[in-house]
């Protein structure tokens, strides 16, 4: 079976969040549509991500070797336990849904503390003394990234507000995720007939973008 991973980024309930209910819909609607597919999810505010400590690596974005591991205590140990597994099971899945508010032109810090983690040497990347190696771009994999916003952002200043997004987009195919599609909820408001109506057009986008990132 192929896995979907479904992350969140909001500390609001489902039902309060407009990322987290489109985000929602998005992966009942795909899992209608794969029956191939098995769902995990993750939630990064209920989830502990590590701290990246300097005793954890052996060097840049390598994970130290077995002799060094056991000279750190077991808190440290157990830290770099979760760093491996959150890892492994980024690399194992096929397809990614990441559904996150727009915080500061970007996203909220549980989002890039979790990439950093994802992002390691002989995992996901392989550092060559010239370049960077795309480590999982070893099959089919896609991510749709779900993106609410207060406003309406013309498209026109899309390039310069969605600065998460766009970082996102970057670092995916840096890793090897070369399909990537955007879901964007925009114009939430202050309103709840605002964030409604941004919700309703957003979800009448979902069969569309699952035709273009998983095909």
């Amino acid at each position: 079976m192929k896995k979907l991973l479904y992350i969140t980024v909001n500390s609001k309930p489902e039902e309060m969040s407009a990322s987290k209910t489109v985000g929602r819909a998005f992966v009942n609607r795909f899992l209608e549509q794969h029956s191939d597919f098995t769902l995990e999810e993750l939630d990064l505010y209920n989830c502990h991500i590590p701290r990246l400590e300097y005793q954890y690596f052996e060097k840049r974005n390598a994970m130290i070797k077995e002799a060094d591991f056991n000279k750190l205590d077991k808190k440290q140990q157990e830290e770099v336990h979760k760093i491996v597994q959150l890892t492994d099971q980024f690399k194992e899945a096929d397809m990614y849904v990441i559904a996150a508010p727009m915080w500061s032109l970007s996203f909220p810090a549980p989002l890039k503390e979790y990439i950093d983690c994802v992002v390691m040497d002989g995992k996901t990347i392989r550092i060559k003394e010239n370049r960077i190696e795309a480590l999982l771009n070893d099959k089919p994999r896609g991510m749709v990234y779900i993106q609410s916003s207060g406003g309406n952002i013309p498209w026109i200043l899309r390039m310069v507000m969605n600065k998460g997004l766009n970082y996102v987009e970057d670092i995916m195919g840096a890793i090897g995720i070369k399909r990537f599609e955007e879901l964007l909820v925009d114009g939430t408001g202050f309103t709840e007939e605002e964030k409604s109506e941004a919700v309703k057009k957003a979800l009448a986008k979902i069969d569309n973008v699952i035709d273009e990132v998983w095909r």
